[in-house]
């Protein structure tokens, strides 16, 4: 393929990790961003490809100057953007909604919605005005933007939030030939959920193991969708264990 760069944000740990391992791996360049340096390099000597297809960039989402200087460095470096991946984010301990200090939600609140969108500006700033025109952005929204965990506002609020500016974001960039979709994952198995197969808090106030899916699901996922030409979408996708509860009663 015509090489196409990416940028992905949370890209030391987790989901950000295996999606920027997998678009490195299918010929992409890619711009790893994330708050630890360390970490970052970690992805980059994983994803075992040339230097010249890597770049990273020590970046706090929720700092639009910090976004601005990610989005700068990699078109300086590469030329142009064809994929935002927004996939960094945080949430809080799980905690009584009354008990959540305002500083706790303000953190995610910044992480999660506000940095997504920062990036998202960004995208169309630099996708617009390239030569070809347009790019994909993908969000990752989460179960949570659709059921809550018990104790978990902040994050549920976010993700339900990133629903919101998907839809947006889908509509306005059509002008542009930006393509917008969403991937809904539920229980990869990352650093995150290690203590699910323990047991986690259920809506019932009992404790139950949930069952895990393998993350490169999820990264095959993301490549399906950033795959697709500028005139086709997936606008949501959900990904997750088979058996874990969401839909149902339980």
């Amino acid at each position: 393929m015509t090489e196409k760069t990416a940028i992905v944000t949370g890209a030391g740990s987790g989901i950000g990790r295996a999606v920027a391992i997998a678009l490195l791996g299918a010929g992409y360049r890619v711009s790893l961003a994330g708050r630890r340096a360390d970490a970052l390099q970690e992805t980059a000597d994983l994803a075992n490809v040339s230097t010249d297809a890597v770049l990273t960039v020590q970046c706090d989402v929720g700092d639009p100057t910090s976004v601005q200087t990610l989005f700068e460095s990699t078109k300086a470096r590469f030329g142009r953007l064809d994929l935002l991946f927004n996939n960094a984010g945080s949430g809080t301990p799980p905690m009584p909604l009354e008990d959540i200090p305002v500083e706790s939600w303000q953190a995610v609140v910044n992480a999660n919605l506000s940095g997504a969108f920062y990036c998202t500006q960004q995208a169309f700033r630099i996708m617009k005005d390239q030569t070809p025109r347009g790019g994909r952005i993908i969000n990752n929204g989460s179960i949570s933007a659709h059921t809550p965990r018990p104790f978990s506002a902040p994050y549920t609020s976010t993700k339900h939030a990133i629903t919101g500016l998907t839809k947006s974001t889908s509509l306005d960039g059509r002008t542009y030939g930006i393509a917008c979709g969403q991937i809904d994952i539920g229980n990869a198995e990352t650093p995150m959920t290690a203590r699910m197969p323990q047991g986690v808090p259920q809506a019932d106030g009992s404790m139950a193991a949930e069952p895990v899916m393998d993350v490169r699901h999820v990264a095959e996922a993301v490549l399906h969708m950033a795959s697709l030409p500028l005139d086709a979408n997936v606008l949501f996708m959900t990904v997750m264990a088979t058996n874990m509860p969401f839909v149902g009663r339980g």
